[in-house]
């Protein structure tokens, strides 16, 4: 069954509107579907409905509510992943993985060796990454659309690192610590996690020293170098492994 996406003014007592051009194209004429078939909506905030189409034209498609639910496939701890920016396509990649393992959002951020320098071109292409977490979020079925974020620098970043109950930094250079060791290691339980990946050439001595200063924990994730491409994703598994299952 399709999943699409509302805003919570778009949902009423017993039906729900539809009104995004786009999702009314794909339900009308990539899907072809016709009153009485069925669709599932999120209202990307708390809840998820089972509905039935009632009608359907261009400016709208509206669905009756069959069942109401709270979100069940929605991770419990909220990881933001604070990714140096890569070159290429690799954040496309990363995107779609990340949200697929239950990344809350992503800030890119531009470090002292992030190769991609013309920012004003980058921001360009925050609506593009949005779309590829909106279809990522349809395929795996999510309640929410993770956002892309503008991009901040390195210091940006650092200032936001106390709205987090733990930070983790994963860091080629750290070689006692394991993310295991910190996640198991918790004192208490934690919901918001900033997790900060360095783009391909890593971190530079001083920007580690400012991240752990901060309380950031200095995490190794194996014994190999992960590209980072790889990197998040595999610490999100990390993550979701150990608080969620």
């Amino acid at each position: 069954m399709s999943r699409f996406f509302v805003n919570q003014g778009s949902v009423k007592a017993d039906h729900i509107e539809i009104t995004d051009k786009e999702d009314i194209k794909h339900i009308c004429k990539v899907l072809r579907l016709c009153v009485g078939d069925k669709l599932e909506v999120s209202d990307a905030s708390e809840f998820e409905y089972e509905t039935e189409i009632l009608s359907a034209d261009h400016e709208m498609v509206t669905v009756r509510i069959l069942d109401k639910q709270r979100f069940s496939r929605e991770p419990e701890i909220k990881v933001t992943l604070f990714q140096g920016v890569p070159k290429h396509g690799k954040m496309e990649t990363i995107i779609q993985k990340a949200v697929e393992l239950g990344v809350y959002s992503i800030v890119p951020v531009f470090t002292k060796r992030t190769v991609v320098t013309e920012k004003q071109g980058f921001e360009k292409k925050l609506d593009r990454w949005n779309k590829i977490s909106a279809e990522a979020v349809k395929q795996c079925k999510r309640g929410i659309v993770p956002e892309i974020e503008r991009s901040v620098s390195f210091s940006q970043m650092l200032d936001r690192l106390a709205e987090y109950d733990l930070v983790l930094f994963p860091y080629e250079n750290e070689n006692e610590s394991t993310i295991k060791d910190a996640l198991r290691g918790l004192a208490e339980p934690v919901r918001h996690i900033a997790l900060i990946i360095g783009p391909e050439g890593g971190f530079s001595d001083e920007e580690a020293n400012e991240v752990t200063a901060l309380k950031g924990r200095s995490v190794s994730l194996g014994k190999t170098i992960l590209r980072t491409e790889t990197a998040g994703p595999a610490a999100l598994a990390m993550i979701m492994y150990e608080l969620e299952m």
